[in-house]
């Protein structure tokens, strides 16, 4: 089981291959153990619990096996949302309670063979976009462990992308549920409100929570949805399911996006490309682009925090927080405790702008069949989100927190990987009842992106593929990248190697090459992109190879070591030696400006 993937479908096919669910459970295990995040978990089902179960489970009959879409696969649990056997703390151990029973949601999972890990850690009261408020301490970006998780979803989301679980439950109130997902390069599906039953969940704002799925592929979290998605009657919000649309009209479709005087990114350059490269893509897939006043989700946004709804927060744990203070995180108390301040008028004022705001909706959704928003317009290093926890949290809430008001269903997708080696994502959104649109919008766009889910690295060559580093023309967007589109060739990620290396622009072209060298001393370190190749398509790829290059071993920055191009002393015979550029797309770039 060892490199074997999480994702529901891989495990699906590993079962029916004759995997046992024990051999699951036991790799989960290990895996959670030797996870170097301390601050994933709140609490973990013992171990020899989580065998039991697995163990019930391979000695079912194999006909009822059949009928469990998610038999034997591990799961995470946001830790405001019960689960019989461990307390729910809501990241506050003041405020612990031992449920008599788990959630429906959760008890919904475990009846289609889903396998609790545990509990995972939350911004406390799902209070936070930025996973750093908990006494647990802050899960991190699996990217890069000097940037922000995500919250309040942070343990769940980073759970999933370090392929720890198959898939993982969250909350999402104003973006929970979304915003960790794109920081973790994964899929975070946030279905209608009371489509997914909130009965012994934590509450938030109770009018609005909604259950989230984070999972590596949209169709792992279509699969978990279609089992989780029942009608509660015991749930007060519960909403049954409506009929269901088609994935994708059949003549195209036409999406919406924020005219650019509307686009906000904080100075962040290359999230600003990544969105603008995925609307491109969209437009490949047959969308049509239509640039929109943004102003009615901005001033929805607005009233989430900024009006009355902050109440409902007050309602639901404010009287706790005002008899222990000293257990409550400074921020999250100081959120809490300020709805207490709201009047009825105010809220009654607030309802009926929010009505005329929904109208607005309902007539730019006759036009269009999607909203495509950045799911967040950049992302923090931790120390930032401490030195002002306030004003960067409602940065992230930009283009997150008008969807459970204007009641709209989304679904956040990876959309690439930044210049800095960081994920950035797209959030796809629509009226309530949305879910098989998005989803099937969600997994055409995750094919055209061809990015390899979760943590760098994750994917590795037992599942099949060969990761492969390129330095120069079959990078993304150069003249050879065909090379490894063509053969099913996925990205992985933007990074450098270790200082070490030389870099050269050989002789000769077009098309123009790179050579990297090796050395002893005085190299440097040279960008370079990261791909996997089905391991059946890789030596048709290495055949094509022409000399002086060659296929060797690279040590990346991250530590890592991948196969990836090298070039024979040899074949710098008139090569210009370009080490202090860094890497071949600044070359190219000085190239042009040359010939200009």
């Amino acid at each position: 089981m060892k490199g074997f993937s999480f994702s529901v479908a891989s495990l699906r096919a590993g079962f029916a291959a004759g995997v046992r669910a024990e051999d699951v459970a036991a790799e989960a295990l290990a895996r959670a153990d030797a996870c170097a995040d301390p601050a994933i978990w709140i609490s973990r089902v013992p171990h020899e619990d989580v065998l039991a179960r697995a163990r019930e489970l391979d000695a079912l009959p194999r006909e009822q096996r059949a009928r469990m879409p998610l038999f034997g696969v591990p799961i995470a649990i946001k830790d405001n949302i019960d689960l019989t056997g461990l307390p729910t703390t809501a990241a506050c151990p003041e405020f612990s309670y031992s449920p008599k029973e788990s959630a429906a949601v959760v008890q919904r999972l475990v009846e289609a063979g889903a396998i609790p890990m545990g509990k995972t850690n939350l911004d406390q009261f799902a209070t936070g976009l930025v996973g750093t408020r908990s006494p647990h301490g802050a899960p991190r970006s699996v990217f890069n462990g000097d940037y922000i998780s995500g919250g309040s979803s942070s343990g769940s989301a980073v759970a999933v992308a370090a392929g720890l679980v198959g898939f993982a439950l969250g909350t999402d109130t104003a973006g929970s549920g979304r915003v960790p997902a794109a920081f973790n390069n994964i899929v975070g599906l946030k279905p209608t409100r009371g489509l997914l039953s909130t009965r012994g969940v934590v509450p938030a704002c109770r009018s609005l929570d909604c259950v989230s799925i984070f999972a590596l592929t949209a169709e792992d979290a279509q699969t978990v949805f279609e089992a989780a998605a029942v009608f509660d009657p015991a749930d007060v919000y519960a909403r049954a399911r409506m009929p269901g649309t088609p994935p994708l009209p059949n003549a195209g479709f036409t999406f919406a996006v924020p005219r650019a005087s509307d686009l906000q990114f904080f100075g962040d350059d290359e999230a600003a490309r990544l969105f603008g490269e995925a609307s491109e893509r969209l437009e490949e897939l047959g969308g049509r682009a239509r640039w929109i006043d943004f102003s009615m989700f901005s001033e929805a946004a607005a009233l989430l925090y900024d009006g009355p709804w902050v109440a409902e927060r007050t309602a639901a744990v404010g009287g706790f927080i005002q008899k222990h203070e000293a257990a409550a995180d400074p921020t999250v108390r100081g959120i809490v405790l300020g709805g207490g301040a709201r009047s009825a008028v105010e809220t009654f004022e607030a309802m009926y702008k929010l009505e005329a705001l929904k109208r607005r909706m309902t007539t730019l959704f006759a036009d269009i069949d999607f909203l495509v928003v950045p799911t967040a317009p950049t992302i923090y290093r931790v120390d930032e989100v401490m030195a002002e926890p306030v004003k960067l949290n409602s940065r992230l809430g930009t283009y997150t927190n008008f969807m459970n008001l204007l009641d709209m269903a989304g679904i956040a997708v990876p959309a690439g990987i930044g210049a800095k080696g960081l994920p950035f994502g797209i959030t796809l959104a629509a009226p309530a009842f949305s879910e098989a649109k998005l989803i099937g919008l969600a997994s055409a766009f995750a094919a055209a992106q061809g990015l390899a889910p979760g943590a760098p690295g994750r994917l590795v060559e037992d599942e099949g593929f060969i990761e492969l580093a390129v330095v120069g023309a079959h990078m993304s967007g150069l003249p050879l990248n065909h090379e490894l589109t063509s053969r099913g060739g996925m990205f992985v990620e933007r990074t450098r190697t270790m200082p070490g290396y030389r870099f050269y622009a050989l002789a000769g072209g077009p098309p123009f090459r790179p050579g990297l060298v090796r050395v002893a001393s005085g190299g440097a370190s040279i960008e370079l992109e990261v791909w996997r190749l089905p391991r059946a398509a890789f030596g048709g790829f290495i055949a094509g190879v022409p000399q002086p290059l060659c296929i060797g071993t690279l040590d990346l920055a991250s530590g890592r070591k991948v196969k990836g191009f090298l070039c024979e002393e040899s074949g710098l015979d008139g090569a210009e030696e370009i080490t202090a550029l860094g890497g071949w797309r600044a070359y190219m770039a000085r190239k042009l400006e040359k010939a200009s």
